[in-house]
């Protein structure tokens, strides 16, 4: 049965350029997207940056020029960066466009309209250096719950408590290192009180979320009255003016998430393909992937914001934990935190893509990127497995092709054809990592058929040219099979693959069930190069260098 499937990541920050955490992400949501594709579902993919708040306009007004110029240049180079690590979003949008203004205001007036709206006056912390009140992620302090140094004013990273951030001790503005001063505005609030049997309900649906988000929840939040949730933010801030309160401003929270669906609507208008398909339409699944630092917002905020709407729901939200590397939190001075676009002038991305989905799994725990194992596992899993079956062997049928009839191979190609469901399994779960051992190990048992075979030995001996034939077709159908399951997470080497053994068209996942046979075999070339460890070490000196400067 063909399924009609929507995906969405988290929006990027526009004030910051694509770095190796948000890479997890969109790896592990590119890899999902690509198997799908490969299953034979109508799957779209839809991205955009997160545009407003006070730290765009800050930069805007330090750098002298308008907030748009900012965000037109920031979405190409996030495009560009995504790109070279083969990221590419059916579209690709902006928070800050006609589509999104809208929505958002669809969404505010059911809001309204359903009197889950309250106002109040807040007293908020306010930046008297740059004379704005200061967002959650401009305030940093000591959280009020776990006493953790050095936390942003929204959520704890330690102890994943949330808070006001006036609740932090000893708080100082990220934006100029002032001492933040309590000012009084008048806000606008959602009452997520109102939508507490819902949430309770929704949240603890099978499928939707994963077990221990499931769990967090109900323990950290729904055990308790929920807060009312603050939505607007008073000027100056950059960000839609809230249509019924002039000189307020949409809470940069509230219209991130309608960003998902403006992303979709933008593209319908290009396309001509019909918004109401894809974002209300009950037999579409709509699948979110986030990092567990904004569960919160899209487990209990934005399915309140949906439901008054009258939008689907999210079929399910896929959460995943943070990067570490070496064994610790990304670090600028230790060159430890790296741009996509550094890592991608020393080292082929997909190297990176292949460690990621390697250590991706369904549950939400944090992936620890060593350096030393990196090297050493694409190394001996991707050139020295799989690569090497077709390097050791297509040279030996150069201006030849493939037996025929499939060879006996003792059962191998049959016994990884009847691996596709569980590696199929393994995807769909968002279990990479799973997928990933399961190919390696049909990749070890087809070396070690070449390995006894020994074609280059053979090919020495007079009248076995038919047996270096066969042996041959035997390890290049292993090495398609095997490259066919890796297709999402290593699409360029699928395609070489492909190439080099005439296969014309785009991946589909039952290729891997038939052999091929009595087809030419082009000449082999270079598929993929090792890790240099010094290109490697180019990568952390060139990130603690661009610091430095």
């Amino acid at each position: 049965m063909t399924r009609q499937i929507l995906v969405t990541n988290a929006l990027p920050y526009v004030n910051g350029d694509i770095h190796l955490g948000h890479l997890v992400e969109h790896v592990q949501t590119d890899v999902w997207v690509r198997f799908q594709r490969m299953r034979g579902h109508e799957v779209r993919a839809f991205c955009g940056d997160d545009t407003h708040g006070t730290a765009t306009m800050i930069r805007a007004r330090q750098e002298g020029r308008e907030p748009e110029a900012l965000l037109e240049e920031m979405n190409e180079r996030h495009r560009e960066d995504l790109a070279a690590f083969d990221v590419i979003y059916d579209h690709y949008g902006s928070t800050h466009s006609p589509s999104n203004q809208k929505l958002v205001n669809e969404i505010w007036e059911a809001l309204r309209g359903a009197g889950h709206v309250a106002e109040r006056d807040v007293t908020q912390l306010f930046d008297p250096e740059t004379g704005v009140f200061l967002a959650d992620r401009f305030v940093k302090g000591t959280c009020p719950r776990c006493s953790a140094e050095d936390q942003y004013g929204d959520s704890c990273e330690s102890c994943g408590a949330a808070y006001r951030p006036e609740e932090l001790s000893n708080p100082v503005s990220a934006l100029s290192g002032a001492v933040p001063e309590l000012r009084t505005a008048p806000h606008f609030f959602v009452t997520l009180e109102d939508f507490r049997a819902f949430l309770e309900e929704w949240t603890q649906r099978e499928g939707v979320l994963q077990p221990e988000i499931a769990n967090w929840l109900m323990g950290s939040f729904l055990s308790e009255p929920l807060r009312d949730w603050d939505v607007s933010r008073p000027a100056p801030y950059f960000g839609f003016e809230i249509p019924d309160a002039p000189g307020h401003f949409f809470y940069v929270w509230l219209d991130a998430p309608v960003g998902y669906m403006s992303s979709t609507w933008d593209w319908c208008e290009q396309t001509g393909e019909d918004f109401d398909r894809w974002w209300r339409n009950p037999e579409c699944e709509i699948h979110h992937f986030i990092g567990k630092d904004i569960a919160y917002f899209h487990t209990l905020f934005w399915p309140a914001m949906l439901k008054t709407a009258g939008q689907p729901l999210p079929r399910r939200v896929h959460v995943h934990g943070f990067l570490t590397v070496n064994g610790e939190k990304m670090s600028k001075s230790k060159g430890t935190f790296v741009l996509g676009r550094t890592y991608a002038e020393h080292l082929s991305p997909h190297y990176l893509r292949y460690y990621l989905a390697s250590k991706l799994s369904d549950r939400v725990t944090d992936i620890d990127l060593n350096l030393e194992e990196f090297t050493a596992k694409v190394n001996a899993d991707l050139v020295g497995k799989v690569v090497n079956l077709a390097s050791r062997t297509a040279r030996f049928l150069k201006n030849d092709s493939l037996t025929e009839v499939y060879p006996d191979d003792g059962g191998l190609f049959e016994a990884g054809a009847a691996a596709a469901e569980e590696i199929a399994a393994a995807y769909e779960a968002c279990d990479s990592g799973r997928a990933c051992r399961i190919v390696m190990g049909l990749a070890d048992r087809a070396n070690e058929y070449v390995e006894a075979k020994a074609p280059w030995a053979l090919r020495k001996q007079p009248g076995k040219e038919e047996e270096v034939r066969a042996v041959c077709s035997v390890a290049l159908n292993l090495f398609h099979q095997i490259t066919t399951y890796l297709d999402p997470v290593l699409p360029r080497l699928g395609e070489g693959a492909r190439a080099l053994l005439g296969v014309e068209g785009p991946p589909r996942w039952d290729a891997a069930a038939v052999p091929l046979t009595a087809r030419p075999v082009a000449p082999f070339r270079h598929l993929m190069q090792r890790v240099d460890p010094e290109r490697v070490e180019a990568v952390v000196a060139a990130s603690a260098s661009s610091e430095a400067s």
